[in-house]
């Protein structure tokens, strides 16, 4: 009997699960639905990913660079484990990616070629549903039904990464970074409605380009998600976000550099049996003041163990 009643949420598990994979690391512009969903207490993840991206990559525009055509290509391992805090359901997870990077851009009247590999910025993050996601274990899981949920989190970004400072173009930023971030999720029968908020904060970087230190604004953001959730775990979410500020600070004088920059996006989330599912995104900038719009295609597969799967 009961075999058979988990045999029954089996496919509804995995789909919650799916939804709790993390995004592609090596770019600042994130969409990332169902970033707070509930899951069973004790259950680990880990992710193996790919990214490919096209365009005017987000990379530091302290520098006065035009037309910038980059390609990228990003593998990513993360872990993550599903955790009890004060009984309310929190995560902890680290991503560590790795990129290609090629590609030209105009500085000073000039174009600039640049091919280099390596790690990218790791990144760690907790975050803790505060309201409507209790802390439960797989069996009390079985049963739960989402209404709304409030939760925050805090992502910090090392910088164990490559990075050379007499070249214009690099895959790391030589400074940490720390994102707070609340966001509230809303179901409505097989509709979730999201949002996001977010601030991300800056260290300064002592040793830029041309060995010059460089400073950062805080750069905000906001996410909207809108989910739909098909019958046999399969889900789907059309995503869209919007950043502004992070002007930047270069010997002491202030740069032209503000961003605001839109990218709109989808995401289809597939499950393949109980422990394993596949993640599939695409998204593009729509608008940019400062030039960092590109195309994104990514596909991630998660294996889940652990809390009794």
């Amino acid at each position: 009997m009961e075999r058979s009643f988990f045999s029954r949420r089996a496919f509804v598990l995995v789909a919650v699960l799916a939804s709790l994979a993390v995004g592609i690391p090596s770019l600042a512009q994130d969409i990332e639905p169902r970033a707070y969903s509930n899951a069973p207490v004790g259950v680990n993840f880990v992710i193996a990913g790919y990214a490919f991206t096209d365009g005017g990559v987000s990379f530091d525009p302290t520098l006065p660079v035009e037309d910038p055509e980059l390609r990228t290509s990003n593998l990513l391992v993360a872990y993550a484990r599903v955790l009890d805090l004060g009984g309310k359901t929190a995560k902890f997870d680290v991503v560590l990616p790795y990129t290609w990077l090629s590609g030209s851009a105009v500085y000073a009247g000039k174009p600039v070629e640049r091919v280099v590999s390596g790690f990218g910025d790791s990144r760690l993050r907790l975050s803790w549903n505060l309201v409507g996601s209790p802390a439960l274990g797989l069996k009390d899981f079985a049963s739960y039904h989402q209404d709304l949920i409030v939760g925050a989190s805090l992502q910090v970004t090392v910088p164990a990464s490559q990075y050379d400072p007499t070249r214009l173009v690099n895959i790391g930023t030589h400074r940490w970074s720390f994102k707070p971030e609340v966001g509230i999720s809303k179901a409505l029968g097989r509709w979730t409605l999201e949002a996001q908020a977010a601030a991300t904060f800056f260290t300064t970087n002592h040793e830029f380009y041309g060995g010059h230190t460089r400073s950062q604004d805080p750069l905000y953001s906001l996410q909207g998600h809108v989910i739909y959730s098909f019958k046999g775990g399969l889900w789907g979410s059309l995503d869209a976000t919007y950043f502004w500020g992070g002007q930047t600070t270069l010997e002491g004088l202030l740069k032209e550099d503000r961003q605001e920059n839109w990218r709109v996006g989808g995401i289809l989330a597939i499950p393949v049996d109980r422990k394993n599912s596949l993640k599939i995104s695409v998204s593009n900038g729509v608008s940019a003041r400062t030039g960092n719009s590109y195309f994104l295609a990514a596909l991630a597969w998660q294996h889940r163990w652990g809390g009794g799967l």
